[in-house]
């Protein structure tokens, strides 16, 4: 078959695009982009005509594999752009929430954060900033090693160390001595 012939290319698309827009828009639910991929995946082909081999398969399934790739592609892109997008605005809200609109939840979130606050203002400076790094600013542990300029496993200590001593600044705060706490969680 001769994809180069403009007789024998049109043919093909008669025969073949409705597949290939039909396995698009049953990924992308969407039948603007769906008709999208449908062009991309002839424009693709009349393109590169040589990228098909007869020898490995039918015409039709190389067409609508190509639409499922795409529109996979397309998925995914929109996925990550929203996922991205949701980010963005936590990150950027520059208007705290109206105390007015919800003011029981807004003193205990204070409350919240000033106790974590002060659990975390005795911890040594390296592992304050290791716990802060990794459960707020939501880096992993290599992250952390790298922005801090030491090597994971120190980065890795900082963590653990930060977190353990966090926890026994929290459970003297409720009033439980390390001890005590210790003893609890061992039962």
């Amino acid at each position: 078959m001769d994809l180069h012939d403009p007789q024998t290319y049109a043919r093909v698309y008669d025969d073949h695009s409705r597949g290939v827009y039909g396995a698009a828009f049953r990924i992308l639910g969407n039948a603007a982009q769906a008709q999208d991929v449908t062009q991309d995946v002839f424009l693709k082909v009349w393109r590169q005509p040589h990228k098909f081999d007869a020898r490995r398969g039918e015409l039709g399934s190389y067409l609508r594999l190509m639409a499922r790739s795409r529109a996979l592609d397309l998925w995914r892109e929109g996925q990550a752009a929203g996922r991205a997008s949701d980010r963005l605005k936590l990150a950027v809200a520059t208007e705290p929430p109206r105390p007015e609109d919800r003011p029981g939840a807004m003193a205990e979130l204070e409350s919240e954060r000033r106790e974590v606050r002060a659990a975390l203002a005795p911890l040594p400076v390296p592992q304050r900033e290791a716990v802060v790094l990794t459960y707020w600013g939501g880096l992993t542990a290599d992250q952390v090693a790298r922005r801090c300029g030491v090597p994971l496993g120190t980065a890795k200590s900082r963590i653990r160390l930060g977190l353990t001593k966090l926890r026994e600044q929290v459970e003297v705060a409720a009033g439980a001595s390390p001890g005590e706490a210790a003893l609890a969680e061992a039962a």
